[in-house]
């Protein structure tokens, strides 16, 4: 009797997470309406669209259909379904990695190969390979526990998989998404216990890796600097962020208005992709962008909430799922955030849940699917009920 008492008063009031799931959908929204005010004009004047303003808009929407039809139904999959198949969906994803650099299968955009067309839509193997980076660190976490101190035993083999992964995102090259699959892939096997002193020294040879691969391409070089003064040459490399932070000047405090942004007007390159903040800032101002901000905020800390309700029911797959989700969007979002501000140097990374784009936005979706079933379980338990 008194052991029901204690579920019935631990036992959360919902199913699932109602605040994380609205923070998704406003974004998710919000997403798709500043794709629309930032493409239209784009749309409108492009022989690819058919000068349809609002071309970009119905596929959107059609992404973000597919996304939330997907999420339906991976959160009817148990998580330790997730947890036996995290090294098989991990080496699928190695496997996407290398086919899109096979002559004929990858696609070629603006000198990066990052996506296979197929029939209907292009996949970007980049993206599936972030949420296999997840499952398979956290499996590896859990499975390499009693060992995972030793460098030679817990470490080395994560390393060298590691390595393997970032090899081929750089031939692509895919440097955005390089920074985010490792910091999200070591994150979690720091949390899930790793040598404290090989944590330190992997963060020391990944600094030097960083200003290797800097040093060693003009390009990159370029993007550093244009990023560090971009009115030294507002018409070369600094072109792009100069019309960023000149969309964020003109937003002010409450913006000029949804959809009266003078920027996207053929002036901000990729405004509906990886500059859709900017658009944002000027037509909804620091007002605007600060909601965004929390969105996010919120989206990563329910993430770590729930890992820690699994930690304390001994669901650690669960937990360290629910912590590289978190880190891993978070991430991503504030990188897409310090570029468009320029704090950060061009990464080419989009905003989660938000930019344009078919493959990101439906594995964002599956991955908070799988946040909010690992939330889903924990709550079954606290009432005394099977996960």
């Amino acid at each position: 009797m008194s052991q029901t008492f204690v579920f019935a008063r631990n036992a959360p009031d919902a199913e699932y997470d109602r605040s994380l799931t609205w923070a998704v959908l406003l974004l998710a929204v919000g997403g798709l309406v500043m794709v629309y005010s930032a493409s239209i004009s784009t749309a409108e004047s492009s022989r690819f669209t058919n000068n349809n303003a609002a071309w970009f808009l119905a596929r959107h929407a059609l992404y973000l259909s597919t996304a939330l039809a997907c999420a339906l139904t991976v959160f009817l999959l148990p998580v330790r379904v997730w947890q036996q198949a995290a090294p098989w969906l991990f080496l699928g994803g190695v496997a996407l990695l290398v086919a899109v650099l096979v002559p004929g299968v990858g696609r070629e955009v603006n000198g990066a190969k990052r996506w296979i067309a197929l029939p209907l839509f292009s996949l970007q193997p980049s993206e599936l390979m972030k949420l296999g980076a997840v499952l398979y660190a956290a499996d590896y976490t859990v499975r390499k526990h009693s060992v995972l101190k030793s460098f030679k035993k817990g470490l080395l083999p994560m390393l060298a998989v590691m390595l393997i992964v970032s090899w081929l995102l750089l031939r692509e090259p895919d440097f955005g998404a390089f920074v985010v699959i490792a910091v999200t892939a070591f994150g979690v096997l720091f949390l899930g216990g790793m040598n404290g002193r090989h944590f330190a020294a992997l963060v020391g040879m990944l600094g030097l890796g960083f200003v290797g691969l800097v040093l060693s391409s003009p390009y990159r070089m370029q993007r550093i600097f244009g990023y560090m003064d971009p009115w030294s040459d507002p018409f070369g490399k600094g072109y792009q962020l100069s019309h960023a932070l000149i969309a964020f000047g003109r937003g002010e405090w409450l913006g000029v208005g949804l959809g009266a942004s003078v920027e996207k007007l053929h002036y901000l390159p990729e405004a509906h992709t990886d500059f859709l903040l900017a658009v944002l800032g000027e037509e909804l101002g620091f007002l605007g962008v600060m909601v965004v901000i929390a969105l996010f905020a919120w989206i990563v800390a329910r993430a770590f909430a729930i890992a820690r309700q699994a930690t304390q029911r001994e669901r650690h797959f669960g937990a360290l799922v629910a912590q590289g989700i978190g880190i891993w969007l978070g991430f991503q979002a504030f990188i897409n955030m310090g570029v468009n501000m320029g704090l950060l140097p061009t990464k080419g990374l989009t905003l989660p849940l938000m930019s344009y784009g078919g493959s990101g936005l439906v594995i964002n979706f599956v991955a908070l699917a799988i946040l909010l079933r690992i939330d889903w379980e924990n709550r079954q338990l606290a009432r005394g009920l099977h996960a």
